[in-house]
Protein backbone atom coordinates (compact mmCIF):
# COMPACT_ATOMS: atom_id res chain seq x y z
CA UNK A 1 0.00 0.00 0.00
CA UNK A 2 1.49 3.32 -1.11
CA UNK A 3 0.23 6.01 1.26
CA UNK A 4 1.45 8.67 -1.18
CA UNK A 5 -1.34 7.41 -3.46
CA UNK A 6 -3.97 6.28 -0.95
CA UNK A 7 -4.08 9.47 1.12
CA UNK A 8 -4.35 11.86 -1.89
CA UNK A 9 -6.98 9.54 -3.38
CA UNK A 10 -9.12 9.79 -0.25
CA UNK A 11 -8.61 13.57 -0.08
CA UNK A 12 -9.59 13.94 -3.74
CA UNK A 13 -12.78 11.87 -3.49
CA UNK A 14 -13.91 13.50 -0.25
CA UNK A 15 -13.15 17.03 -1.49
CA UNK A 16 -15.16 16.67 -4.68
CA UNK A 17 -18.05 14.91 -2.90
CA UNK A 18 -18.05 17.67 -0.29
CA UNK A 19 -17.97 20.33 -3.01
CA UNK A 20 -21.00 18.73 -4.68
CA UNK A 21 -22.97 18.83 -1.41
CA UNK A 22 -22.11 22.46 -0.72
CA UNK A 23 -22.89 23.46 -4.32
CA UNK A 24 -26.24 21.70 -3.97
CA UNK A 25 -26.87 23.81 -0.87
CA UNK A 26 -26.03 26.94 -2.88
CA UNK A 27 -28.51 25.96 -5.61
CA UNK A 28 -31.26 25.95 -2.98
CA UNK A 29 -30.25 28.87 -0.77
CA UNK A 30 -28.02 31.06 -2.99
CA UNK A 31 -25.77 32.15 -0.13
CA UNK A 32 -22.49 33.61 -1.50
CA UNK A 33 -20.34 31.84 1.10
CA UNK A 34 -21.62 28.47 -0.13
CA UNK A 35 -20.48 29.21 -3.67
CA UNK A 36 -17.06 30.43 -2.52
CA UNK A 37 -16.61 27.38 -0.31
CA UNK A 38 -17.53 25.21 -3.30
CA UNK A 39 -14.68 26.80 -5.26
CA UNK A 40 -12.28 26.28 -2.37
CA UNK A 41 -13.25 22.62 -2.10
CA UNK A 42 -12.89 22.14 -5.86
CA UNK A 43 -9.39 23.65 -5.63
CA UNK A 44 -8.76 21.25 -2.71
CA UNK A 45 -9.82 18.31 -4.87
CA UNK A 46 -7.73 19.43 -7.85
CA UNK A 47 -4.65 19.93 -5.68
CA UNK A 48 -5.05 16.49 -4.08
CA UNK A 49 -5.85 15.03 -7.51
CA UNK A 50 -2.51 16.18 -8.91
CA UNK A 51 -0.81 14.47 -5.97
CA UNK A 52 -2.77 11.30 -6.69
CA UNK A 53 -1.80 11.31 -10.36
CA UNK A 54 1.79 12.19 -9.60
CA UNK A 55 2.13 9.44 -7.00
CA UNK A 56 0.42 6.82 -9.16
CA UNK A 57 1.82 7.60 -12.62
CA UNK A 58 4.74 9.94 -12.07
CA UNK A 59 5.07 13.71 -11.98
CA UNK A 60 5.47 16.06 -14.90
CA UNK A 61 5.68 19.82 -15.32
CA UNK A 62 1.95 20.30 -16.04
CA UNK A 63 0.88 18.41 -12.90
CA UNK A 64 3.47 20.25 -10.85
CA UNK A 65 2.32 23.70 -11.98
CA UNK A 66 -1.33 22.79 -11.34
CA UNK A 67 -0.46 21.43 -7.90
CA UNK A 68 1.26 24.65 -6.92
CA UNK A 69 -1.39 26.95 -8.36
CA UNK A 70 -4.40 25.27 -6.74
CA UNK A 71 -2.73 23.92 -3.61
CA UNK A 72 -0.31 26.67 -2.65
CA UNK A 73 -2.43 29.64 -3.74
CA UNK A 74 -6.06 28.59 -4.05
CA UNK A 75 -7.35 26.30 -1.30
CA UNK A 76 -6.79 28.23 1.93
CA UNK A 77 -7.49 31.60 0.33
CA UNK A 78 -10.90 30.65 -1.06
CA UNK A 79 -12.04 28.66 1.97
CA UNK A 80 -11.09 31.66 4.07
CA UNK A 81 -12.95 34.00 1.71
CA UNK A 82 -16.08 31.88 2.16
CA UNK A 83 -15.82 32.47 5.91
CA UNK A 84 -15.45 36.21 5.28
CA UNK A 85 -18.73 36.17 3.32
CA UNK A 86 -20.39 34.19 6.13
CA UNK A 87 -19.26 36.79 8.69
CA UNK A 88 -19.80 39.79 6.43
CA UNK A 89 -21.52 42.66 8.37
CA UNK A 90 -19.51 41.87 11.53
CA UNK A 91 -16.23 43.32 12.76
CA UNK A 92 -14.42 40.29 11.39
CA UNK A 93 -13.00 42.47 8.63
CA UNK A 94 -10.44 43.77 11.12
CA UNK A 95 -9.21 40.21 11.74
CA UNK A 96 -9.00 39.68 7.99
CA UNK A 97 -7.00 42.89 7.54
CA UNK A 98 -4.58 41.84 10.27
CA UNK A 99 -4.25 38.40 8.65
CA UNK A 100 -3.42 39.86 5.24
CA UNK A 101 -0.83 42.15 6.82
CA UNK A 102 0.67 39.20 8.71
CA UNK A 103 0.85 37.26 5.44
CA UNK A 104 2.93 40.06 3.95
CA UNK A 105 5.31 39.94 6.92
CA UNK A 106 5.62 36.17 6.57
CA UNK A 107 6.84 36.76 3.01
CA UNK A 108 9.91 38.36 4.59
CA UNK A 109 10.53 35.20 6.62
CA UNK A 110 10.06 33.13 3.48
CA UNK A 111 12.61 35.28 1.66
CA UNK A 112 15.07 34.83 4.54
CA UNK A 113 14.59 31.06 4.34
CA UNK A 114 15.23 31.10 0.59
CA UNK A 115 18.35 33.20 1.13
CA UNK A 116 19.74 30.72 3.67
CA UNK A 117 19.21 27.96 1.11
CA UNK A 118 21.37 29.90 -1.34
CA UNK A 119 18.47 30.87 -3.60
CA UNK A 120 17.50 34.40 -2.51
CA UNK A 121 14.46 36.31 -3.75
CA UNK A 122 14.95 39.78 -5.15
CA UNK A 123 14.65 42.65 -2.70
CA UNK A 124 12.25 44.45 -5.03
CA UNK A 125 9.83 41.52 -5.02
CA UNK A 126 9.88 41.27 -1.23
CA UNK A 127 9.20 45.00 -0.86
CA UNK A 128 6.39 44.83 -3.43
CA UNK A 129 4.68 41.89 -1.70
CA UNK A 130 4.85 43.52 1.73
CA UNK A 131 3.67 46.88 0.35
CA UNK A 132 0.72 45.38 -1.55
CA UNK A 133 -0.31 43.21 1.41
CA UNK A 134 -0.15 46.28 3.67
CA UNK A 135 -2.23 48.31 1.20
CA UNK A 136 -4.83 45.54 0.96
CA UNK A 137 -4.97 45.31 4.77
CA UNK A 138 -5.51 49.08 5.09
CA UNK A 139 -8.30 49.00 2.51
CA UNK A 140 -10.05 46.11 4.25
CA UNK A 141 -9.78 47.80 7.65
CA UNK A 142 -11.16 51.09 6.29
CA UNK A 143 -14.05 49.33 4.54
CA UNK A 144 -14.84 47.47 7.78
CA UNK A 145 -15.04 50.77 9.61
CA UNK A 146 -17.20 52.72 7.13
CA UNK A 147 -19.13 50.10 5.10
CA UNK A 148 -18.98 46.79 6.94
CA UNK A 149 -21.25 45.01 4.46
CA UNK A 150 -18.75 45.67 1.65
CA UNK A 151 -15.86 43.84 3.31
CA UNK A 152 -16.51 40.45 1.68
CA UNK A 153 -17.02 41.85 -1.87
CA UNK A 154 -13.88 43.95 -1.44
CA UNK A 155 -11.90 40.93 -0.28
CA UNK A 156 -13.26 38.97 -3.25
CA UNK A 157 -12.06 41.63 -5.70
CA UNK A 158 -8.61 41.76 -4.07
CA UNK A 159 -8.29 37.97 -4.10
CA UNK A 160 -9.59 37.72 -7.67
CA UNK A 161 -7.00 40.16 -9.01
CA UNK A 162 -4.22 38.54 -6.98
CA UNK A 163 -5.30 35.07 -8.18
CA UNK A 164 -5.12 36.17 -11.81
CA UNK A 165 -1.61 37.53 -11.31
CA UNK A 166 -0.25 34.42 -9.59
CA UNK A 167 -1.98 32.14 -12.11
CA UNK A 168 -0.16 33.88 -14.97
CA UNK A 169 3.14 33.71 -13.11
CA UNK A 170 2.76 30.09 -11.99
CA UNK A 171 1.90 28.89 -15.49
CA UNK A 172 4.63 30.89 -17.23
CA UNK A 173 7.75 31.10 -15.05
CA UNK A 174 10.59 28.85 -16.26
CA UNK A 175 11.25 25.64 -14.32
CA UNK A 176 14.51 23.76 -14.61
CA UNK A 177 14.47 20.14 -15.74
CA UNK A 178 12.82 17.79 -14.92
CA UNK A 179 10.06 20.37 -14.34
CA UNK A 180 9.16 19.44 -10.76
CA UNK A 181 10.68 18.71 -7.35
CA UNK A 182 9.85 15.70 -5.19
CA UNK A 183 11.60 15.08 -1.89
CA UNK A 184 12.92 11.75 -0.63
CA UNK A 185 9.53 10.77 0.81
CA UNK A 186 7.78 11.32 -2.53
CA UNK A 187 6.05 14.53 -1.44
CA UNK A 188 6.12 17.49 -3.87
CA UNK A 189 7.68 20.73 -2.67
CA UNK A 190 7.89 24.17 -4.26
CA UNK A 191 11.66 24.16 -4.66
CA UNK A 192 11.57 23.92 -8.45
CA UNK A 193 9.89 27.33 -8.68
CA UNK A 194 11.96 30.52 -8.50
CA UNK A 195 12.07 32.20 -5.08
CA UNK A 196 10.31 35.33 -6.34
CA UNK A 197 7.20 33.21 -6.91
CA UNK A 198 7.49 31.17 -3.73
CA UNK A 199 7.46 34.23 -1.47
CA UNK A 200 4.05 35.18 -2.89
CA UNK A 201 2.30 32.27 -1.16
CA UNK A 202 2.23 33.51 2.50
CA UNK A 203 -0.37 36.30 1.96
CA UNK A 204 -2.69 33.73 0.36
CA UNK A 205 -2.12 30.92 2.85
CA UNK A 206 -1.72 32.92 6.06
CA UNK A 207 -4.70 35.19 5.40
CA UNK A 208 -6.87 32.31 4.19
CA UNK A 209 -6.00 29.94 7.03
CA UNK A 210 -6.38 32.66 9.66
CA UNK A 211 -9.74 33.68 8.24
CA UNK A 212 -10.98 30.10 8.21
CA UNK A 213 -9.69 29.16 11.66
CA UNK A 214 -10.40 32.40 13.52
CA UNK A 215 -13.69 32.83 11.69
CA UNK A 216 -14.77 29.43 12.93
CA UNK A 217 -13.65 30.23 16.48
CA UNK A 218 -15.45 33.58 16.31
CA UNK A 219 -18.64 31.87 15.11
CA UNK A 220 -18.39 29.37 17.95
CA UNK A 221 -18.00 32.24 20.42
CA UNK A 222 -21.11 33.97 19.06
CA UNK A 223 -23.34 30.92 19.61
CA UNK A 224 -21.88 29.50 22.83
CA UNK A 225 -22.96 30.46 26.38
CA UNK A 226 -20.56 33.24 27.34
CA UNK A 227 -18.59 34.20 30.40
CA UNK A 228 -17.38 37.74 29.75
CA UNK A 229 -14.18 38.25 31.71
CA UNK A 230 -13.12 41.26 29.62
CA UNK A 231 -15.26 43.92 27.95
CA UNK A 232 -13.75 46.39 25.49
CA UNK A 233 -15.98 49.29 24.48
CA UNK A 234 -13.35 51.56 22.90
CA UNK A 235 -14.01 52.77 19.35
CA UNK A 236 -10.44 53.97 18.79
CA UNK A 237 -9.35 52.68 15.35
CA UNK A 238 -6.97 49.71 15.39
CA UNK A 239 -6.49 49.77 19.18
CA UNK A 240 -10.18 49.16 19.79
CA UNK A 241 -10.24 46.35 17.24
CA UNK A 242 -7.15 44.70 18.75
CA UNK A 243 -8.66 45.03 22.22
CA UNK A 244 -11.92 43.40 21.15
CA UNK A 245 -10.01 40.57 19.44
CA UNK A 246 -8.07 39.94 22.64
CA UNK A 247 -11.30 40.06 24.66
CA UNK A 248 -12.92 37.47 22.39
CA UNK A 249 -9.92 35.15 22.82
CA UNK A 250 -9.94 35.46 26.62
CA UNK A 251 -13.72 35.21 26.92
CA UNK A 252 -13.79 32.21 24.56
CA UNK A 253 -11.42 30.27 26.81
CA UNK A 254 -13.33 31.34 29.93
CA UNK A 255 -16.60 30.18 28.34
CA UNK A 256 -15.42 26.67 27.48
CA UNK A 257 -16.58 25.07 30.78
CA UNK A 258 -20.08 26.51 30.29
CA UNK A 259 -20.12 25.33 26.69
CA UNK A 260 -19.08 21.83 27.78
CA UNK A 261 -21.88 21.78 30.33
CA UNK A 262 -24.41 22.85 27.70
CA UNK A 263 -23.06 20.18 25.34
CA UNK A 264 -23.51 17.46 27.94
CA UNK A 265 -27.02 18.72 28.66
CA UNK A 266 -27.86 18.70 24.95
CA UNK A 267 -28.62 22.42 24.85
CA UNK A 268 -25.52 23.67 23.04
CA UNK A 269 -26.18 25.31 19.67
CA UNK A 270 -25.04 22.90 16.94
CA UNK A 271 -22.98 25.65 15.32
CA UNK A 272 -20.53 25.59 18.22
CA UNK A 273 -19.18 22.02 17.78
CA UNK A 274 -19.53 22.46 14.01
CA UNK A 275 -17.35 25.54 13.88
CA UNK A 276 -14.83 24.07 16.34
CA UNK A 277 -14.42 21.09 14.00
CA UNK A 278 -13.99 23.46 11.05
CA UNK A 279 -11.33 25.40 12.98
CA UNK A 280 -9.43 22.16 13.64
CA UNK A 281 -9.78 21.22 9.99
CA UNK A 282 -8.34 24.55 8.92
CA UNK A 283 -5.47 24.40 11.40
CA UNK A 284 -4.13 20.90 10.65
CA UNK A 285 -3.28 21.28 6.92
CA UNK A 286 -2.00 24.80 7.56
CA UNK A 287 0.40 23.37 10.13
CA UNK A 288 1.56 20.40 8.01
CA UNK A 289 1.90 22.61 4.93
CA UNK A 290 4.06 25.00 6.96
CA UNK A 291 6.26 22.08 8.03
CA UNK A 292 6.55 21.12 4.37
CA UNK A 293 8.23 24.46 3.66
CA UNK A 294 10.90 23.64 6.23
CA UNK A 295 11.63 20.18 4.85
CA UNK A 296 9.36 18.19 7.21
CA UNK A 297 7.14 16.45 4.66
CA UNK A 298 6.09 13.14 6.22
CA UNK A 299 2.79 14.58 7.55
CA UNK A 300 1.82 16.56 4.44
CA UNK A 301 -0.63 14.12 2.80
CA UNK A 302 -2.03 12.99 6.16
CA UNK A 303 -2.64 16.59 7.26
CA UNK A 304 -4.36 17.31 3.98
CA UNK A 305 -6.76 14.39 4.47
CA UNK A 306 -7.44 15.15 8.15
CA UNK A 307 -8.15 18.78 7.25
CA UNK A 308 -10.92 18.01 4.79
CA UNK A 309 -12.33 15.30 7.10
CA UNK A 310 -12.67 17.69 10.05
CA UNK A 311 -14.16 20.46 7.91
CA UNK A 312 -16.62 17.97 6.43
CA UNK A 313 -17.60 16.75 9.90
CA UNK A 314 -18.13 20.35 10.95
CA UNK A 315 -20.60 20.89 8.14
CA UNK A 316 -22.40 17.63 8.87
CA UNK A 317 -22.77 18.49 12.56
CA UNK A 318 -24.40 21.83 11.84
CA UNK A 319 -28.17 21.45 11.59
CA UNK A 320 -28.37 24.90 10.02
CA UNK A 321 -26.17 23.81 7.10
CA UNK A 322 -27.41 20.27 6.52
CA UNK A 323 -30.97 20.20 7.83
CA UNK A 324 -31.64 17.23 5.59
CA UNK A 325 -29.66 14.62 3.70
CA UNK A 326 -30.70 14.12 0.10
CA UNK A 327 -29.29 13.01 -3.21
CA UNK A 328 -27.43 16.05 -4.58
CA UNK A 329 -29.24 17.98 -7.32
CA UNK A 330 -32.49 16.06 -6.76
CA UNK A 331 -35.56 16.42 -4.53
CA UNK A 332 -35.08 12.96 -3.01
CA UNK A 333 -34.68 13.41 0.77
CA UNK A 334 -32.90 10.45 2.36
CA UNK A 335 -33.13 11.68 5.96
CA UNK A 336 -34.50 14.80 7.65
CA UNK A 337 -33.18 15.96 11.00
CA UNK A 338 -35.40 16.72 13.95
CA UNK A 339 -36.50 20.30 13.90
CA UNK A 340 -35.92 20.73 10.19
CA UNK A 341 -38.73 22.33 8.21
CA UNK A 342 -41.11 19.92 6.60
CA UNK A 343 -42.25 19.71 3.01
CA UNK A 344 -40.48 18.94 -0.23
CA UNK A 345 -37.22 20.74 -0.96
Amino acid sequence: MDFNVVLPFLSTVLSFAFAALVFDQWLRRHQPYQLIWTLGLVWYGIGAGTELLGGAFGWNETLYRAWYLFGAFGVAAYLGLGTVFLLNRTRFGYVLAASVFAGGLFSILSAVARSREGDPASTGTVIAVVALATLAAIILALVTRVRRWLVAPTAAVVLGVASLVVAILTLSVPIAAPGFHIDATGVPTGEAFPPDLRILTPPFNIAGAFALVFGAVYSAYIFMPKVRVIRVMSEVPILGALGRAAAVAVNFIASLPSAWGAFRAGTLNSRVPATVLIAIGGFIPGWTSGLNRFGVTWAFFLGELLGVIFIFLGFLVSIEVFSDVRLPFTRIVLRRRDGAPGGSL
